[in-house]
C-alpha cells in the first residue's frame, strides 16, 4: 500500500525525534514527536513530502495522560494518505510551543484558534491576535479545556478589538457589518481604501459561535450526529457523512451495502447542485441580472423540492446515520429523480448560454476578484475557490469515499483566478453532478440493505472523515470516550480555509466589487463559527 511506503519515509525522516508511530484506519499515520523538535519535524515533512497542512488542532486528553495534545495533520493528496504529527504538553506545565506559521502560512488561523480555545501560546507567530474570542471575552478562559463547563455563564470584559492599521495620504477605513442589510449571518469587514481601490481588508467572524465542539463532549455519538447536521444548513449531508465515516472507521466498518454507497453519492451530489445553482443565482442578483437570478432560483427550488420528496427534508437532515442511511430513500423514486434531472439539464444549459452571451454580465465578472495561485497554495484554498486558481484537488478523487471510485467524472481545471472562473467551475460541476447521479442510479442494485449495525463504539479511538462538500475539502476528526460517547469532535470546514483567501481576492478591487467577490466564494458564517 502507498500509505505504508509513506509510513516508512516518515519513520526515516523523523527517526531521531520520533517517540511513537502507527498506521491506523488504512491511510492515517500518527507520529508522536518531541516538543523540542516538532517545528523542525513539521517543516521537514512539509518540504520533503508532497503534502499540504489541512488541519491543526488541540485535544484535552488529560483524563487519559494528563496532557493537552496538539495535532498537525498533512494530506498527501496524490497518495490518499493523512499524516498527523502530534505533541503532548503537560497540562500542569508550560503552555507554550513554537509557531510554524511563518514557514507554513496556512497554520496561522489554526494557531490563533488553539490559543483562544486551549490557552496555548505560539512563540514567534505571524499573528497572535484573538480569533474566536472577541474583545469582551475573558482573557484567561479557554472553553475547550475539560474543566470548563458547558453551562458556564461568563462575566464579560471590555477590551478593544485589534485590527491592522494602515496609514498614508488619502487612506481611510470603511467598516461593514457585523449586521448586514440582507438576511445573512453577522460578520465584520474592515476595509482600508486609498481612493477607490481596496488596499487591505480584515474579516472578523465568530459572532455566531455556538460552541458546537464543546457541546459534543461526553455526549452520545448519535446525538453528536444531529450536531453535525447543523454545522451549516446547505452542507448538511456532507457534514453528517464526514462524521459517519469517522465513526465507521473507528469501529472497523470496511463494508457498507452497495445501495447505501450509491445513495450517499446521490444525496451528496444533489446537495452540490443545489448549492452551486444558488451561488450562480446570487452572482446574478449582485450584477442586477434579475431574469437570470429568477431562472436559477427556480431551478434550485426544483432540487430542494426533490430532496424534500425523497427524504422529508429539503436540507437532507435525518438521512445519514453511522453504518449507512436511516432508510432506503431511493427505492421506487428513480423515475422521479431522473425526470427532475432531465428538466434541470435542459433549463440550466439554456440559461447558462443566455448569461454567457450577455456582454455586460461577463464584463462584470471577468478580471474581478483575482486570487493568485501562489496565495491559494500557501493558504490551502479548497473547493471551487481553489480549483479556479489552478489547485486541481477534489476529495472524491484523492480520498474516494462512498461509491465515487466506481464512477466516472471530471474535476474542472481552471487558472484564470477570477469570479468568472469560479462561476465556470460551479457550472461545470453542476453538469458533472447530474452525470454522477445518473451513473449511480444505473449502477446500484434494485434491492438490498442500506445500513449495517455499528455496534458499541471502541473507547478512546480516533479517525478522520473526509468529504468534498459543495464548498470544498471537509475534514472531521472524532475521538471516542467511554460508553458510546464522543470525547473530541474537531470540525474543519472548507469555509475556515477560504475566508482568508477571500480577503486576498478583494485587494486591488473597489468597494462595489466586494459583494460580488464575496458571493463568488459564498462562504458559510455558521460553517466557520462552530
Amino acid at each position: 500500500m502507498v500509505s505504508e511506503a509513506i509510513f516508512d519515509t516518515i519513520n526515516r525522516l523523523l527517526s531521531s525525534h520520533m517517540l511513537e508511530s502507527k498506521l491506523l484506519n488504512e491511510n492515517e499515520i500518527y507520529s508522536e514527536v518531541s516538543l523540542a523538535s516538532h517545528k523542525y519535524d513539521c517543516i521537514n515533512i512539509y518540504n520533503n513530502i508532497d503534502c499540504v497542512l489541512v488541519d491543526l488542532f488541540g485535544n484535552d486528553t488529560s483524563e487519559i495522560d494528563g496532557s493537552i495534545t496538539v495535532y498537525y495533520t498533512f494530506a498527501v493528496r496524490s497518495s490518499n494518505t493523512l499524516i498527523t504529527l502530534y505533541i503532548k504538553l503537560d497540562k500542569k506545565g508550560s503552555m507554550q510551543i513554537s509557531s510554524i506559521s511563518k514557514e507554513i502560512p496556512a497554520a496561522s488561523l489554526y494557531e490563533r484558534e488553539i490559543k483562544d480555545m486551549f490557552g496555548i501560546s505560539f512563540t514567534d507567530s505571524a499573528d497572535s491576535r484573538e480569533l474566536v474570542h472577541h474583545g469582551n471575552f475573558p482573557l484567561k478562559v479557554h472553553p475547550l479545556k475539560k474543566e470548563f463547563r458547558k453551562n458556564t455563564r461568563l462575566a464579560f470584559e471590555k477590551r478593544e478589538q485589534s485590527f491592522t492599521s494602515i496609514s498614508g495620504t488619502g487612506v481611510f477605513e470603511v467598516a461593514v457589518g457585523p449586521v448586514h442589510a440582507g438576511i445573512i449571518e453577522p460578520g465584520h469587514f474592515r476595509f482600508s481604501v486609498a481612493g477607490e481601490p481596496i488596499i487591505n481588508i480584515e474579516a472578523k467572524l465568530y459572532y455566531t459561535h455556538r460552541g458546537l465542539e464543546k457541546l459534543s463532549e461526553n455526549e452520545d455519538y448519535m446525538k453528536v450526529l444531529l450536531f453535525s447536521e447543523r454545522i451549516s444548513g446547505d452542507e448538511t449531508f456532507t457534514n453528517s457523512l464526514a462524521y459517519c465515516q469517522a465513526i465507521e472507521k473507528i469501529n472497523g466498518i470496511t463494508y457498507l451495502p452497495e445501495r447505501a454507497l450509491y445513495s450517499r453519492v446521490i444525496f451528496a451530489e444533489l446537495e452540490r447542485i443545489c448549492s452551486h445553482i444558488g451561488d450562480i443565482s446570487g452572482l446574478c442578483v449582485d450584477t442586477g441580472y434579475i431574469f437570470a437570478n429568477g431562472q436559477f432560483a427556480m431551478m434550485r427550488r426544483w432540487i430542494q423540492m426533490l430532496c424534500e420528496q425523497l427524504t422529508g427534508s429539503r436540507f437532507l437532515r435525518n438521512t445519514n446515520k453511522p453504518g449507512g442511511l436511516r432508510r432506503d430513500f431511493i427505492m421506487d423514486n428513480k423515475k422521479l429523480i431522473l425526470d427532475c434531472l432531465n428538466n434541470l439539464y435542459t433549463e440550466f444549459n439554456d440559461t447558462i448560454e443566455i448569461i454567457k452571451n450577455n456582454g455586460m454580465f461577463i464584463d462584470r465578472v471577468e478580471h474581478t476578484g483575482i486570487l493568485n495561485n501562489s496565495i491559494a497554495v500557501d493558504l490551502n484554498a479548497v473547493g471551487p475557490g481553489g480549483r479556479a486558481s489552478g489547485i486541481n484537488t477534489d476529495v472524491r478523487k484523492e480520498f474516494p469515499y462512498a461509491a465515487y471510485s466506481k464512477l466516472k467524472f471530471n474535476v474542472p481545471k481552471h487558472a484564470n483566478c477570477d469570479i468568472n472562473c469560479r462561476m465556470n467551475v460551479k457550472i461545470e460541476e453542476v453538469i458533472e453532478s447530474i452525470g454522477i447521479i445518473r451513473q449511480a442510479l444505473d449502477k446500484m442494485t434494485d434491492k438490498g440493505s442500506v445500513a449495517v449495525e455499528i455496534g458499541k463504539l471502541k473507547p478512546y479511538s480516533f479517525a478522520f472523515g473526509m468529504t468534498e462538500s459543495p464548498r470544498g475539502e471537509n475534514i472531521h476528526f472524532v475521538m471516542t470516550g467511554a460508553d458510546n460517547t464522543i470525547m473530541r469532535y474537531k470540525v474543519r470546514t472548507p469555509s475556515f480555509c477560504n475566508w482568508p483567501v477571500l480577503c486576498h481576492a478583494v485587494n486591488s478591487n473597489t468597494l462595489t466589487d466586494f459583494p460580488l467577490i464575496n458571493k463568488s466564494f459564498n462562504l458559510s458564517y455558521a460553517g466557520n463559527d462552530l
